[in-house]
C-alpha cells in the first residue's frame, strides 16, 4: 500500500485560544459548526476529550439522502495546544491551536481516505474549519 500525503488546512480565528477550544470541543457547539455547506448538519455529537476517550458526530444531508458517523478515539489532548485522534478507519488527525496575541491559528492534518479525491477532502476539511472560524467569531 503506498503512502499518501498528509493534508493540512488552516484558519485564523479572531477568538482567544480558551473561546477556541471550548467551542472546538462541545458537543452543543460542534453541533452548530461542523458542516461544510448549509445542505448539512450534525444533528447529534458525543465527546469524551480525553486520551483514550471517544467522539462522534453525526453528519447528514439536510434532505435525508445521506448521512455518516464521524468518530475516533483520542491519542493526545493537550489543553489549549493539541488534539490528536484516530478515527474508525484507522485513518488519524492532527488538530493543533496556536495563540498569537488575541487570535488562534488552528492547524489540522490528516490522512486522506481513499474514495474521494484528495483536493476534494482538503476543501471539504477547509470548509468545515471555515464554519468553526465564522461560528467561534460571532458566538460567544
Amino acid at each position: 500500500m503506498s503512502q499518501k500525503t498528509r493534508i493540512t488546512v488552516e484558519a485564523t480565528a479572531n477568538a482567544s485560544v480558551a473561546k477556541v477550544w471550548k467551542a472546538w470541543n462541545t458537543p452543543a457547539d460542534i453541533m452548530q459548526w461542523n458542516t461544510p455547506d448549509p445542505s448539512w448538519h450534525t444533528p447529534s455529537s458525543e465527546n469524551d476529550l480525553k486520551v483514550g476517550g471517544k467522539f462522534k458526530n453525526r453528519m447528514e444531508a439536510k434532505d435525508g439522502s445521506f448521512g455518516f458517523d464521524f468518530e475516533g478515539i483520542y491519542n493526545t489532548v493537550e489543553p489549549y495546544k493539541e488534539i490528536t485522534y484516530t478515527m474508525a478507519d484507522g485513518r488519524s488527525a492532527t488538530t493543533i491551536f496556536t495563540a498569537q496575541d488575541d487570535k488562534t491559528i488552528i492547524e489540522t492534518t490528516f490522512d486522506p481516505e481513499n474514495e474521494n479525491d484528495p483536493e476534494f477532502q482538503k476543501q471539504g476539511w477547509q470548509a468545515i474549519l471555515n464554519n468553526f472560524v465564522k461560528y467561534v467569531e460571532t458566538n460567544n
